[in-house]
């Protein structure tokens, strides 16, 4: 060979060479940057996200705030009156069968059960405090936890009556 074509030959791997480094470089530099990157986020998971946290996730601040508060809280309360639970009986056990008795059978949550020993002490604080703490949700001091309305927002307030009573004249 000619010695001006193994200069050229010399010079062409040497271009040939600094190009590879190069795409190496890219390649890494490429990498690393997706790996930092956050992934997309499917639009219909965002919106799924926050319809799921809105209640919860609001903020409201001074008055204007303070009205947008209470007209979710009509909004949210007009919601759960328009659906009532279990076609509006009044049949305590239909309401306990259904719903209650997930927890009351077998003292789930520290729920008291079906006893005469369970709910006696409670029986002794009068039918208006069961009824009020059936309603508005009760946390007692052995960590028991009793949810609003057994955690159906839709049961009325006579269903929860009707449902106390119910439980308090089977309890043996």
């Amino acid at each position: 060979m000619r010695n001006y074509d193994l200069e050229f030959l010399k010079q062409f791997s040497m271009v040939i060479g600094f190009l590879m480094l190069v795409t190496g470089g890219l390649i890494v530099g490429a990498f690393f940057l997706h790996g930092s990157l956050p992934p997309e986020v499917n639009p219909r998971t965002a919106q799924l996200t926050e319809a799921r946290i809105a209640p919860a996730g609001a903020v409201y601040a001074g008055e204007t705030g303070a009205a947008a508060q209470a007209a979710a809280a009509a909004a949210a309360q007009a919601a759960a009156a328009s659906q009532v639970a279990y076609g509006g009986t009044t049949d305590g056990s239909v309401i306990y069968q259904n719903l209650c008795g997930a927890c009351h059978t077998n003292g789930v949550g520290m729920a008291p059960t079906l006893t005469a020993s369970s709910f006696g002490a409670r029986a002794s604080k009068g039918v208006e405090t069961l009824y009020k703490h059936a309603i508005e949700g009760f946390t007692g001091p052995d960590g028991g936890i009793m949810p609003p309305k057994g955690g159906n927002p839709a049961l009325t307030d006579e269903q929860i009556h009707a449902t106390v009573d119910w439980m308090l004249a089977n309890s043996k």
